[in-house]
């Protein structure tokens, strides 16, 4: 016998009431002293099992949802609809099926042994097939929809590595296009070169050519006018004054 098998905890096709509500209570194992001490009594006296209590329970839940017309049951594990039968009858039965189905409806909390498998008693109440099957559906639709955003997500790292490497290549362009060639830089250098020379210089007849007597009163009138644009600094035109005499005492 399979140890989650219902069958194992003295499961039938049909019972009599107190039979259920014996194995309702887990006392199977003593079974023959329980109706041997009640005879043809269908529910126990308080004080035949004190130490049972939950056995006048069980039995008193099924005679009324039995009275109340919620649990079917019949003789001898045979239910007619629309007979009458008398709750104190000893031959009246509830066929197994029913009783699981009536204790799964209205007690979901309680999954006695001799009704549910392991498997049956290990679910949440609020769980039956439909929800199940419902759950799983979510399941499988919450996959779908992680794979398509994870798809996305490939899609966008892709995006922006393209779009990176083409800013960087459109920043590397800019600067290459901000650097002056050599060529260039010797016709500045040149310029600057000439321009200084005039300011500093004086005509052949003796005239200067401007108020200015020396490059560094150059340098500080050009730093007072101008010293907020880019390159117009003391350290920077020395350099470039410097570079510029250079180029054209070379010549």
């Amino acid at each position: 016998m399979h140890k989650w098998s219902s069958l194992a905890f003295g499961a039938r096709t049909y019972y009599r009431p107190i039979e259920a509500a014996i194995r309702w209570a887990g006392l199977l194992r003593l079974e023959p002293r329980i109706l041997e001490t009640l005879g043809k009594r269908p529910l126990p006296e308080p004080d035949d099992f004190p130490r049972w209590p939950l056995l006048r329970l069980y039995t008193d839940r099924i005679l009324d949802g039995m009275a109340h017309g919620e649990l079917a049951h019949g003789k001898a594990g045979i239910v007619r609809e629309g007979v009458h039968l008398e709750l104190n009858d000893p031959a009246l039965t509830i066929r197994h099926v029913d009783l699981k189905s009536w204790v799964a409806h209205y007690y979901p909390g309680e999954k006695p042994s001799f009704l549910f498998d392991e498997m049956e008693r290990a679910l949440h109440p609020a769980l039956n097939p439909h929800s199940l099957s419902v759950l799983l559906a979510e399941r499988e639709a919450a996959k779908v929809e992680l794979a398509e955003l994870r798809q996305a997500h490939e899609n966008l790292r892709a995006a922006h590595e393209v779009l990176a490497k083409d800013h960087a290549a459109r920043v590397a362009e800019s600067d290459n296009a901000r650097e002056p060639g050599s060529r260039a830089e010797s016709t500045y250098l040149n310029v600057i070169g000439g321009l200084l020379s005039l300011l500093l210089g004086k005509s052949p007849g003796g005239k200067p050519y401007s108020s200015f007597t020396s490059q560094e009163a150059v340098i500080n009138a050009l730093v007072a006018h101008h010293g907020d644009q880019l390159g117009i600094s003391k350290s920077t035109l020395e350099n470039k004054f410097a570079q510029a005499r250079r180029r054209l005492q070379s010549r």
